[in-house]
């Protein structure tokens, strides 16, 4: 039988040195394992959707789209939406990080259902193949909106095939959002507080309130697009009595609060290793931890901003451009209490600070542009175009994409029980932070010309700014495949990792690396509070 590589290092009895045949790995309830396997899933996706991206960045290095046709670029920009959302950003820092760490982190020895944690990982891959079927079998042209009425009139492409692969893996974040939330409230070690708690599990927390109450809204949206296109249904097609514009509220309804449930997590990260890094219990826990459930709360109630050029009426446009204001106040919050916390700190710049430090640029960037989106005259200049384009790839990749790179170099050392070349590691932060800038932001004054988005051609004097952000995209895919080789090379050749490799506070970090099967030898207990770098003496991160 198949197996998977001998046990790395630290305890006789850690979870990778237990069993390690492919069957034990697929019926497993270690929270660990089920993690990694996440983990595995989720790179898979990323690639595919990257090489999506890949083929429309070559197609609009010239006016006239010179790859593809515009039918098949429709479907590469649907197949990399849809990739991207459900089948990497949603789950990648909550399933692969949260589901490695969060035990860990409250001194549990498993999430409170093992059973439903596998489950959720079988969900999550039987809808991503269910969505790349249809993918294969021909693709979906309606974009990752399925905006109606093009995926119930007149697309004639995979739609439903696509909308019950998302469908599933939905069911799959509510499971993982419940899990979480049931252990945090209720497996927590002696002594572990609400407020001795890692930020982290404070976003994750908050994160998976949203899963839990959103996404069933957009399981129902999509089933609604099914039945109108099965059945002949008249829900959103005017004909038929219906309203597309319904479809639009259901869908953002679940949409915006999304984008939180892929920012939080990265969120949490951040404020994990900027205090780390910078030795420096953490500036205004309590303000970070409460603008996590503040941004939960107030994520429910801006979804009309995407609606502006949608025919709503102008007072309820008024409300939605207040309350995406209002929205934005808790995450300056954290960018500032971040900023204080590096403030006169002992900062090191190993791999995981340069991610966060990248997040925290590329963030505040998305940030202040979504001001321009919030604000009713702007957006309807640039609704639509590549501004939009450049703002959402700012937050979701600049910002989540850099925590979860982040975090996966931070708790590599404690997943695996080996060390990555830390030089290679700066070098792929450097290359992605430089590449990720010249792809995305020429793409703002695209927009602001007047370019549209989802085109696979333009007007010849867009060029120059499309070649720089093609050349862009080939630096950033480079300063991603990177870490791929390295980390996997680390797997057999990299130096032993300690217990503690970056002297950090924390319980995941007070067991060996890789963790035993059942994370401690005893339950721990906790009698400080969260971040307490003031009262430890070894100033080095090594």
């Amino acid at each position: 039988m198949t197996t998977l590589p001998a046990p790395l290092s630290g305890s006789e009895h850690n979870y990778l040195s237990r069993d390690y045949h492919v069957l034990s790995w697929l019926l497993t309830k270690d929270h660990k394992r089920i993690g990694i396997l996440y983990l595995v899933t989720i790179t898979a996706f990323f690639l595919l959707g990257g090489l999506a991206a890949t083929l429309m960045r070559l197609n609009l290095l010239t006016p006239n789209g010179w790859l593809v046709e515009g039918a098949t670029y429709n479907k590469l920009f649907t197949m990399h939406g849809v990739i991207m959302v459900w089948f990497f950003l949603v789950p990648a820092v909550p399933a692969v990080i949260g589901n490695f760490i969060v035990p860990l982190m409250i001194g549990a020895r498993d999430v409170a259902f093992p059973r439903l944690n596998l489950l959720s990982w079988y969900l999550f891959t039987i809808g991503g193949i269910v969505a790349l079927t249809a993918m294969v079998r021909g693709g979906v042209d309606t974009g990752w909106t399925f905006y109606t009425p093009y995926s119930t009139g007149y697309a004639n492409t995979y739609v439903f095939l696509t909308a019950t692969g998302i469908m599933i893996s939905g069911f799959s974040s509510i499971l993982t959002g419940l899990n979480f939330i049931v252990t945090i409230h209720t497996m927590r070690c002696p002594g572990l507080t609400w407020f001795r708690l890692p930020l982290f599990l404070w976003s994750l927390y908050a994160t998976s309130i949203i899963m839990v109450l959103a996404t069933p809204v957009l399981a129902i949206t999509l089933a609604l697009v099914a039945a109108e296109r099965m059945l002949g249904l008249g829900i959103f097609d005017p004909a038929a009595g219906g309203d597309p514009v319904l479809f639009q509220h259901l869908f953002w309804f679940y949409s915006h609060p999304a984008v939180y449930i892929m920012i939080l997590p990265g969120m949490g990260v951040v404020s994990e290793l900027i205090t780390c890094f910078s030795r420096k219990r953490v500036f205004g826990y309590s303000f970070i931890a409460f603008s996590s459930l503040a941004i939960a709360f107030f994520g429910f109630l801006v979804w009309g901003h995407h609606m502006f050029v949608a025919g709503e009426s102008t007072y309820i446009a008024f409300a939605f451009s207040l309350l995406s204001y209002i929205v934005a106040v808790p995450s300056a919050i954290k960018v500032f209490n971040w900023t204080a916390t590096l403030y006169k700190g002992s900062i090191s710049l190993e791999t995981p600070m340069l991610y966060a430090l990248g997040f925290i640029g590329l963030f505040t960037m998305g940030g202040l542009t979504g001001l321009f989106l919030a604000a009713l005259g702007m957006d309807v200049h640039v609704h639509d175009t590549y501004f939009v384009i450049a703002h959402f790839h700012y937050i979701m990749v600049g910002g989540m994409v850099m925590g979860y790179m982040g975090a996966l170099h931070f708790w590599w050392p404690k997943m695996t029980g080996r060390m990555y070349p830390e030089w290679w590691g700066r070098f792929s932060a450097f290359t992605i932070f430089i590449g990720f800038n010249l792809t995305f932001f020429p793409q703002f004054i695209l927009g602001y010309l007047g370019m549209p988005r989802r085109y696979h051609a333009y007007a010849p004097e867009f060029q120059t700014l499309n070649v720089m952000s093609t050349a862009g995209a080939s630096i950033l895919a480079v300063g991603y495949f990177l870490p791929l080789c390295y980390l996997i090379w680390s797997l057999r050749y990299g130096p032993l990792a300690k217990a503690n490799p970056w002297n950090a506070t924390g319980l995941e970090w007070q067991t060996t690396s890789p963790p035993p099967e059942h994370n401690f030898e005893s339950i721990p207990t906790v009698d400080q509070e969260a971040y307490a770098y003031h009262l430890m003496e070894v100033p080095d991160a090594r």
